[in-house]
Order: structure tokens, then C-alpha cells, then sequence
């Protein structure tokens, strides 16, 4: 078995059947995905150098009305549950992200 190096710190996991049920909900005029504005707001780069991974994953089952399912990697028992139209600073408070510096 091979194996590739990555420098993630850890990994969010976003559902996207309920970014696509919501038609996006995040973002300044709540039309974004909130993989991707967590992105833009991070300042984090796709693929395995980043410096965390933000994934868009199939159906988590959950379904929540008008919200995202997150999973955190750094706590796997405890899954979020984002409603549309959050800030993004609350997001990213409430997912103990820090923004300021490099993640």
C-alpha cells in the first residue's frame, strides 16, 4: 500500500445535498455554498497541501430544515448542524475556527 503525506491539520465535512437543498445560504447575498465561503474567508487553498482540508461529502443523512451538516474531524461525536443565513464569523466561532491566523 502507498501512501501520500498531507499537511491538513484536520478536515471539515460539509454535506452538499443540503447545500444544494438550501440553494447555497451562505455568504454576503446568502447565494454561496458554505464550503466555499469559508474558503475565501480562511484564505484556504484546495487540495492535500493546504493547510486544512474544507470537503463538500455525499448525503450525511441527517437532513435538517434549512441547514448544513458539518462534521469536524478534531470532533467526530459531535456533528454541527449550520442554519442558512449565518454569518460567516459566527461560523467560524462556532467551529472554533480562527480566522486571523493561519489554519
Amino acid at each position: 500500500m502507498k501512501t501520500v503525506h498531507s499537511d491538513w491539520s484536520h478536515t471539515l465535512m460539509i454535506c452538499a445535498k443540503c447545500t444544494k437543498k438550501i440553494g447555497g445560504g451562505f455568504g454576503a447575498k446568502g447565494k454561496h455554498p458554505l464550503a466555499k465561503v469559508l474558503r475565501k474567508e480562511l484564505g484556504v487553498k484546495s487540495g492535500r497541501k493546504a493547510a486544512m482540508g474544507i470537503v463538500e461529502v455525499k448525503c450525511l443523512k441527517v437532513c435538517p430544515k434549512n441547514a448544513v451538516t458539518v462534521v469536524d474531524s478534531r470532533d467526530v461525536h459531535e456533528w454541527k448542524i449550520v442554519a442558512a443565513g449565518v454569518s460567516t464569523a459566527a461560523v467560524i466561532e462556532g467551529l472554533e475556527l480562527n480566522a486571523s491566523a493561519p489554519v
